[in-house]
């Protein structure tokens, strides 16, 4: 294929930070700080080395996330539809202003992502138009028992070329990433090495925030 070596400038990096915040009590939950800085910078910082453009989907506090994103020359995209739709009005927005081949969206929310986490996913991409990471279940694992592995759709490889069909997806109604990914040749990014156990460690609420706080390696300055 003609894109058989996607180098990182051909790859838009998109940070969803764009739902209601629900479980938050419905604060802006990329705004929300851990280890001293809001959890958006966090994820724009280890993706930024991982690709060419940023941008930043948000419907909220567009200032804020303009400010945040200004170092890293991010820009700030909402959503097209109203009334928080879900993370593929995220994908969308983010295909809306991707002006590379390829799109890597990662969610607002997990700080401690992959490093290499467009490298593996290109590694895994064979000759599919959709990657979708999987990694270690943290949050729904019980004591003394492992985690498994488990879809992270959020962390999602998409060609630019899919736009149309997602466009088409949502406004009939289509709400689900799977259900929308499973229309297109799709392949997945196993990320079950030593190290990953926490790299998709996710905080939906506060308390899972400061729990995150506590188990994360202490940030380099």
């Amino acid at each position: 294929m003609a894109d058989s070596h996607i180098t990182p400038e051909q790859i838009t990096g998109c940070v969803l930070a764009g739902g209601r915040g629900a479980r938050m009590g419905g604060v802006d939950k990329g705004l929300q700080r851990f280890q001293g800085l809001p959890l958006a910078l966090h994820a724009l910082q280890r993706l930024a080395p991982q690709v060419g453009p940023l941008l930043i989907n948000a419907n909220r506090n567009a200032a804020a996330y303009a400010e945040l994103g200004q170092s890293l020359a991010a820009e700030v995209c909402a959503d097209s539809l109203p009334d928080y739709p879900g993370p593929l009005a995220g994908f969308m927005a983010g295909l809306a202003h991707c002006r590379t081949p390829w799109l890597l969206c990662v969610p607002c929310d997990t700080p401690l992502l992959p490093l290499d986490l467009a490298a593996q996913m290109l590694a895994s991409r064979g000759d599919a138009d959709i990657v979708i990471a999987h990694g270690w279940d943290t949050e729904h694992s019980k004591p003394g028992q492992s985690p498994q592995l488990r879809a992270q759709p959020v962390f999602c490889l998409l060609r630019a070329g899919l736009a149309s069909s997602l466009e088409r997806f949502i406004t009939s109604g289509g709400r689900k990433i799977d259900a929308w990914t499973g229309q297109h040749r799709s392949a997945q990014a196993l990320f079950d090495r030593p190290g990953d156990e926490q790299a998709f460690s996710n905080a939906n609420t506060l308390a899972q925030l400061l729990d995150l706080e506590q188990i994360a390696p202490e940030r380099q300055s």
